[in-house]
């Protein structure tokens, strides 16, 4: 999947009331990021039980499907029931070894046990927003192309971000763009978002770009959107991804069996930041202080850390820009 970081638009191409102009080309094929990494790094048994737990568009699923035999079984998980059909189709390709479930990677655990597997042998998440739902100008993640400010995983479920911004006050809205977002400029987009919807709503995607591009300008020789890091933000607190990711780390872990293991693709750094610091807890043994000359705190590492972060080679990043953001992290069961 990849991050907002990632769509740029022609220097110039769009201003207030303008169309905006992708400056690399929209397409509805969905290319995995990571993918020959990712599917070596959870060393796959043809009889092991495999969770993807951000299916998406089946790209890594399918590869997961392709090494597995009887008894070894995928579980695809997403809360997106726009993902549904390609799912049937690798339900079609894999009857015997596939299973989808909507549901969000959090609740693996739960999913997993429903399907009656008590642990799993690997776990891959590949997080943020996928270029199927970037492209799809409905779904409102995007300023390419003009689309109700939804931003939704699950369309059902939830406050779109057209209502966030409609509803939230302008402390709040500082305060997401900061956090979520980065964005230096938080306190000015804020305040022009609350004054824009006293004299009318802001309820599509170009909307809410040109108003941001309106309030903060354009830095002279940049390809990056102003509104990057709003829509970035906004998308975030839409669906609680944040507190997601730690949750679906850290009982992404309590899943695997011994020996099994946890890939995670991140693309953006807050993202990162949490699943490095869980996965660094998980690896931690010991935490008393140094001057007690006998462990008491009884801690074990749970996981072993299996390297650095992972990041696409030049070749990949050329091949498909979204991709650069990219980092691949993966840890492995302790016994």
């Amino acid at each position: 999947m990849y991050d907002l970081d990632a769509e740029t638009i022609q220097p110039g191409a769009a201003g207030a009331g303008e169309c905006f102009v992708p400056s690399e080309p929209v397409t509805s094929s969905h290319i995995s990021v990571l993918a020959d990494e990712a599917i070596e790094a959870l060393a796959i048994r043809g009889d092991g039980i495999y969770v993807d737990g951000t299916f998406g568009a089946g790209g890594h699923a399918r590869r997961i499907a392709e090494r597995l035999h009887q008894p070894g079984r995928l579980i695809g998980i997403d809360r997106d029931p726009g993902v549904e059909a390609f799912a049937q189709t690798l339900s079609s390709d894999f009857p015997n070894t596939f299973v989808f479930m909507l549901g969000s990677y959090s609740e693996a655990g739960d999913i997993a046990r429903r399907l009656g597997y008590t642990s799993v042998d690997g776990i891959l998440l590949d997080l943020g927003v996928s270029s199927m739902q970037l492209d799809q100008a409905e779904r409102g993640f995007s300023f390419q192309a003009d689309g109700p400010l939804d931003m939704r995983f699950d369309p059902t479920r939830g406050v779109s971000a057209a209502e966030l911004v409609a509803t939230a006050d302008e402390s709040e809205l500082v305060r997401l763009l900061f956090e979520y977002g980065e964005e230096s400029k938080a306190r000015r987009i804020a305040r022009a978002i609350v004054a824009e919807r006293e004299r009318r709503p802001i309820e599509t995607t170009a909307a809410l770009a040109a108003l941001v591009e309106r309030t903060i300008g354009r830095r002279p020789g940049t390809r990056i959107h102003p509104a990057t890091k709003t829509f970035q933000a906004l998308r975030i607190a839409v669906n609680d991804e944040l507190d997601e990711v730690e949750r679906g780390a850290r009982s992404g872990i309590d899943l695997l069996s011994a020996g099994g293991r946890m890939a995670v693709i991140t693309f953006h750094s807050l993202e990162d930041r949490i699943v490095k610091r869980v996965f660094a807890d998980a690896a931690r043994g010991c935490i008393c202080p140094r001057n007690v000359p006998v462990c008491v705190c009884g801690r074990v590492p749970t996981v072993r850390l299996l390297g650095k972060a992972i990041k696409p080679s030049e070749a990949e990043i050329a091949a498909n820009p979204r991709s650069r953001s990219a980092k691949l992290r993966v840890v492995e069961r302790l016994p």
